[in-house]
């Protein structure tokens, strides 16, 4: 069972992802309306049964100056899809500067990769090209939006209307 729901603003625009507890408890505090349901999924209490949301709209906008992507080692991982940006493995897996820290590289989005710890070794103090290492995708600082799209661990048919695009293969 999905237990993700879109929350969009109120002109639709996609805000966040929150679990079903919470979108139900917007919902009956009136702050939200079900815009979207789970097709044959019901929550029953004693007297009642309730539409399992899927996507739900807030009924007043919330101003959000400017969303990002916390740069974090989890949220990194999501954007390499828990893979080895050079030899594509999923097991043992670091974060690698691929400009080492000690010849000027920042921890930020674009110099940041998940590397297996083998590669991380062979790479050491080193840039990719000077151990003749290459990059299977170059680091980039995702939007908010692609970011709760592509890697939010679950996307529904019905959330794609939302992020004017097509889901990723």
């Amino acid at each position: 069972m999905n237990d993700r729901v879109l929350i969009l603003n109120a002109d639709y625009s996609p805000m966040m992802i929150c679990s079903i507890e919470r979108a139900i408890v917007l919902n009956f505090l009136g702050k939200s309306e079900l815009v979207h349901e789970v097709k044959g999924k019901q929550l029953r209490t004693v007297s009642k049964a309730f539409a399992m949301p899927l996507v739900i709209r807030l009924l007043k906008y919330i101003h959000i100056p400017y969303k990002t992507v916390s740069l974090t080692r989890l949220n990194v991982f999501k954007r390499d899809s828990f893979t080895c940006q050079y030899c594509e493995k999923k097991e043992h897996l670091t974060l690698d500067h691929v400009l080492p820290k000690s010849k000027g590289g920042r921890s930020t989005w674009n110099n940041l990769v998940t590397a297996c710890s083998r590669c991380n070794s062979r790479k050491g103090n080193n840039t990719p090209t000077e151990v003749g290492m290459r990059l299977i995708n170059m680091p980039f600082r995702p939007s908010y939006t692609s970011f709760l799209l592509h890697f939010s661990g679950f996307v529904s048919e019905e959330w794609l209307p939302y992020f004017n695009t097509k889901k990723r293969a």
